[in-house]
């Protein structure tokens, strides 16, 4: 769960530091396909949608975090927002190759959708598995993992590490990592007692 909400940080903040690279390789794309250079005003179109897309798949992540968690659990809507978060980082990162820029777009909807899944329901797993006296310190992790993310992706685009024209589609496709560690670690981690008790009616498995 802390690593799903440091994706989302690092989803937040990794996309600022490529910008002009990103706007230059819509604009590259653009003339190839079509022939003629796009306007200015396309131009900041289309990288306002790649931008602000991200808000959007975290909407419909949200919604679906609800019924996720009660339909298969904590744990498992957890390793399911994986799902789109790596086939996200997959687009992006592929984007330059293909030379898709819509890959971008699709790729920051899908990012979304994880970040929206996991705000939620990291709070939600930790919370119910945790020990009373750490409840308070460990229901905080979603902001204090959420921060680090964002510090590690403005660190990343540095210049002097991938923010360089090179290497904008690697640092977009970074925030595979803290996904993969996640579905490395947590199938060894229980479900919630709250819902291995309520929803499963599983008294044994949830003492």
């Amino acid at each position: 769960g802390m690593t799903g909400t440091f994706h989302y940080g690092l989803q937040v903040s990794i996309i600022n530091s490529p910008a002009e690279y990103i706007q230059s390789f819509i604009h590259e794309t653009w003339l190839k396909r079509y022939g003629s250079s796009p306007s200015a005003e396309m131009i900041t179109l289309m990288w306002s949608l790649i931008v602000s897309i991200y808000s959007i798949g975290g909407l419909l992540g949200s919604s679906c975090a609800g019924y996720l968690c009660v339909r298969f659990g904590r744990k498992k809507a957890m390793l399911l927002s994986n799902i789109p978060a790596l086939l996200g980082a997959a687009l992006m990162g592929l984007s330059r190759l293909c030379g898709s820029f819509e890959m971008i777009i699709a790729g920051r909807l899908f990012s979304g959708v994880c970040g929206g899944l996991t705000q939620n329901v990291h709070i939600m797993y930790a919370g119910e598995c945790a020990p009373r006296k750490l409840r308070g310190l460990i229901a905080i992790t979603a902001s204090t993992f959420s921060a680090l993310g964002k510090f590690v992706g403005f660190a990343l685009g540095l210049r002097e590490v991938l923010g360089v024209e090179a290497l904008w589609p690697i640092l977009l496709a970074a925030n595979a990592v803290p996904v993969l560690v996640q579905l490395l670690t947590l199938p060894f981690f229980p479900d919630s007692p709250r819902y291995l008790l309520i929803d499963l009616k599983d008294k044994e498995a949830c003492i």
